[in-house]
C-alpha cells in the first residue's frame, strides 16, 4: 500500500513534516515512516487521518494499492 501524504502535506501548505504530523495527531517519527512508505498505518490510524476533523478525505484518496 502506498500513500499521497507528501503531496497532500505540500498542497495544504505544510513545509515541515513536524507541523503536519502535529496537525494529524501523530509523532514526527511515525509520520515520517508513513510518508516515506516505510511503514503502513493501521486501519484505525488511516480512518483517523482521513476523518472530517483532519484531512476530510476518503481514505482511497490518500492510500492506494501499489502494483
Amino acid at each position: 500500500m502506498k500513500n499521497k501524504l507528501l503531496e497532500i502535506r505540500l498542497q495544504k501548505g505544510y513545509k515541515l513534516q513536524k507541523d503536519f504530523a502535529e496537525f494529524l495527531g501523530l509523532n514526527q517519527y511515525q509520520y515520517n515512516r508513513y510518508e516515506r512508505n516505510e511503514r503502513q498505518p493501521t486501519l484505525e490510524v488511516i480512518l483517523d487521518i482521513c476523518s472530517e476533523y483532519k484531512l476530510n478525505m476518503d481514505p482511497r484518496e490518500v492510500f492506494y494499492l501499489a502494483d
